[in-house]
C-alpha cells in the first residue's frame, strides 16, 4: 500500500502526472480513476483517497491524475486542450489503472472531471463499471447557455492566470453528452454539497435519466464537497461500490 507517482505519455506526446494509491486489484474491486475539475489538480482528492485506501477491509485502488495544463502535467500551447485531447488523456490513465488484465474501472469526477467521465461512459460503456459524479453537470442543450458558461470560463481564466489556451478544456461547444445521457446504463452515485445550487438541477436530471443508486447531499457544503467532507463522501463511495458486487 502507499502512493506511487508516475508519468504517462498521452497520444500526442504530452506527459501526464499520475498518482496510484492503495493495492492493485484491492479486494477484487475495480480501480477508481479520479478526475479533478478545471483549475484544480490531483491533490484535491487527497482527503478522500486517504479515507478510501485506508479502510480496514483492504481499501481500494485509487488513481488520480492532473489534466493537461494543470498541476504537474505538461502545459502544451493553445490548440491542444480540446475535449478530444482530455478524453484521450482520461482513456490513457484508465488503461494504465486497469493494467494488462483489462476490465472496467469506476470513474469518479468532480465538476469538469465528472463531465469527462460521462463522455467516456457514452463512448466506451464497456470500460466503465460505475460513475461517481461529484458536483457535476452534463453540459447544455441551448447554445445561449453554452456561451454564457464559456464566457464565465474566459473571465475566470484571466483572473486566476491559467496556462494560455487551457481554458478551452472547460468550454462547451455542443450538447453531445446531455443528448446521449440516457444511453449510459452503468450504476451512478451522485455527490453534491447542499450550498452548490448551480449543480442541483443537474442532480435532478441524473435522477431522471441515469441509473442513480444514491444521491447524497452533504449539509453545509459547497462545490468542493469532496475536499471539505471527505468522510461523508468516502462512506457513500464505499456503499456504492459494495452495491456493485
Amino acid at each position: 500500500m502507499g502512493t506511487e507517482a508516475l508519468r504517462i505519455t498521452a497520444t500526442d506526446g504530452i506527459s501526464i502526472a499520475v498518482d496510484s494509491s492503495g493495492n492493485v486489484g484491492a479486494a477484487g474491486r475495480p480501480p477508481i480513476v479520479a478526475t479533478h475539475g478545471w483549475a484544480n489538480d490531483r491533490s484535491v482528492w487527497a482527503p478522500l483517497v486517504g479515507e478510501l485506501v485506508g479502510e480496514p477491509t483492504g481499501g481500494h485502488q485509487v488513481v488520480t491524475w492532473d489534466l493537461r495544463g494543470h498541476g504537474d502535467s505538461d502545459a502544451p500551447p493553445p490548440g491542444a486542450y480540446s475535449r478530444a485531447h482530455a478524453l484521450a488523456d482520461l482513456a490513457a490513465v484508465r488503461d494504465h489503472a486497469v493494467g494488462s488484465d483489462g476490465g472496467p474501472a469506476i470513474l469518479m469526477g468532480h465538476s469538469l472531471g465528472g463531465f469527462l467521465c460521462l463522455a467516456h461512459a457514452v463512448d466506451h460503456p464497456d470500460e466503465v463499471a460505475g460513475l461517481v459524479l461529484v458536483a457535476t453537470g452534463p453540459g447544455f442543450r441551448k447554445a445561449e447557455a453554452r456561451e454564457q458558461w464559456n464566457e464565465s470560463v474566459r473571465e475566470s481564466a484571466v483572473k486566476i492566470g491559467v496556462p494560455p489556451g487551457s481554458e478551452e478544456i472547460s468550454m462547451h461547444h455542443d450538447s453531445y453528452v446531455i443528448d446521449h445521457l440516457a444511453e449510459i446504463q452503468v450504476p451512478v452515485l451522485v455527490l453534491l454539497g447542499e450550498r452548490d445550487k448551480r449543480f442541483a438541477a443537474s442532480a435532478s436530471l441524473f435522477e431522471r435519466d441515469l441509473d442513480v443508486r444514491e444521491s447524497v447531499v452533504v449539509l453545509n457544503q459547497g462545490h468542493m464537497v469532496h475536499v471539505k467532507a471527505p468522510t461523508e463522501c468516502a462512506a457513500a463511495v464505499r456503499r456504492f461500490i459494495a452495491g456493485l458486487a
